[in-house]
């Protein structure tokens, strides 16, 4: 039997309509990457294990922690941007990401072009950190000891560009202090180095300080919020320590490419914002001093720009580039 011209037309629309329905499926449909730019153990994997498992149980797909430690997140980040931007690769960040775009001068990508912003995910204090063997008490004892030898102590961070790091950094500028920055591949190894006076403080993530604080092996000397922590009601801010008006605050988000489509963000947004309202999360997130926070993607990406430049002006105050 011989189709008329409008008959076959019809059937192979038909038939691309029919095509194109049964290729399209609904996100996520396949296991999804979040990548962590720290090593195992660090706030920021800390608080992305606890994101994805939630994500995996009501997705009904594994959602992968991959920890791609270096250069002070730029491994991680390329390999966001060489992945396809479907959705199912993301990458959550510290405070770090947004100074990388002054830090480093040579960066291999746009902070604020290339990525776009899924949502923030929750922030914490950072913890300034000596060993007992240091034999300081408090942070203007820690500021004398460092002055009365410029340039001859050291500070450890998570590694370069990491918020561990800047909060040196603005520690160094604010107390007028000569100390050497030692970078390391996270937080767990750089706090380790400081209880053990391999180098003589760190600023740490919350999360991770706690053990160590807690059975004695560091002291605590401040947190760098302007409000103390619940977790540690005794010890004072930064700016109760002696220098008024000091505050860092180590926020966390997710990001994924830029080129990965707005509704797909939105999503993933609103999947963030309804775990970050468990229960659950909140009494984890609790007991390690976080905050839960949730945004749009348009409320982070405006986020990322601010501290783009408020960050930026720390690493250019303290000349700290990478490059």
């Amino acid at each position: 039997m011989k189709l008329s011209p409008l008959t076959s037309l019809g059937l192979c629309a038909a038939a691309m309509l029919f095509h194109a329905s049964a290729s399209a499926q609904p996100f996520p449909s396949k296991p999804a990457r979040m990548l962590v730019p720290f090593s195992a153990g660090s706030g920021t994997d800390i608080l992305a294990r606890t994101v994805a498992q939630k994500m995996t149980e009501n997705w009904g797909q594994q959602v992968l922690v991959e920890n791609r430690p270096g250069a002070g997140g730029t491994v991680a980040a390329n390999a966001v941007l060489g992945a396809p931007a479907d959705g199912y690769t993301m990458m959550l960040v510290s405070a770090g990401h947004a100074a990388n775009a002054t830090l480093y001068r040579k960066l291999p990508y746009d902070t604020v072009r290339d990525f776009a912003g899924v949502s923030i995910v929750a922030s914490t204090p950072n913890v300034l950190v000596v060993g007992p063997a240091l034999g300081v008490k408090n942070v203007r004892e820690l500021i004398a000891l460092v002055k009365s030898k410029p340039g001859q102590y050291n500070y450890s961070s998570a590694g370069i560009g990491s918020g561990t790091h800047l909060n040196g950094e603005q520690f160094k500028l604010e107390a007028g202090l000569d100390a050497q920055h030692v970078a390391y591949r996270g937080a767990p190894e750089a706090l380790s180095d400081a209880v053990a006076g391999r180098v003589q403080f760190a600023f740490s993530p919350i999360v991770v300080a706690l053990p160590f604080v807690k059975d004695g092996r560091g002291i605590a000397l401040a947190v760098s919020t302007a409000a103390r922590t619940p977790v540690l009601p005794d010890v004072p801010t930064m700016a109760e320590a002696g220098l008024a008006g000091f505050d860092f605050d180590q926020w966390y988000g997710l990001l994924v490419s830029a080129k990965t489509p707005k509704p797909l963000r939105e999503q993933i947004s609103k999947e963030v914002a309804r775990i970050m309202q468990l229960p659950d999360v909140k009494e984890r997130l609790a007991a390690q001093g976080g905050i839960p926070r949730y945004s749009s993607p348009d409320e982070f990406d405006a986020f990322i720009r601010v501290e783009v430049e408020k960050l930026g002006k720390v690493v250019k105050a303290a000349n700290a580039f990478a490059d």
